[in-house]
């Protein structure tokens, strides 16, 4: 491939021309993805670490994404009893919220509530944008 500002030989790969700078219209390769479980480099569009065979993420691939919207809903709606929480995979922190709503015969519940929808706002705002595997939550 030759640069169209100044004629020099380039790369076929290259999206710049090493001599003038130029851009050569070729397209930028995809960016590695990094395993969250090992830090391994692996191919874009793999599915799983080529190393500890954990699942990989990226923004084009959440097959296992949790929906942002039923999260939320669950918090605001029956977040007493811990519901969200286990539907995003945090199952302490809901077996907490069950407990302390189930123990006191209700009587405290509204503390699970009171919890349950702070995290439903945090959910809706995006402070909370992960499940507890660490996939996005998907809008």
């Amino acid at each position: 491939m030759f640069c169209k500002n100044c004629g020099a030989q380039i790369p076929d790969n290259s999206i710049t021309c090493q001599s003038c700078g130029a851009p050569t219209g070729a397209a930028a390769p995809p960016p590695p993805v990094f395993c969250r479980n090992c830090g391994a480099q692996n191919h874009p569009a793999s599915a799983c670490c080529a190393n500890c065979g954990a699942p990989l993420y990226n923004s084009a691939q959440n097959v296992n994404a949790k929906s942002k919207m039923a999260a939320g809903l669950l918090a605001i709606l029956v977040g007493a009893l811990g519901v969200h929480n286990f539907y995003l995979g945090y199952t302490g922190k809901g077996v907490a919220q069950l407990l302390i709503s189930v123990l006191s015969v209700g009587l405290l519940s509204w503390v699970s509530y009171v919890w349950a929808v702070v995290e439903g706002v945090q959910i809706f705002t995006g402070t909370i944008a992960t499940d507890a595997n660490g996939v996005p939550l998907k809008d």
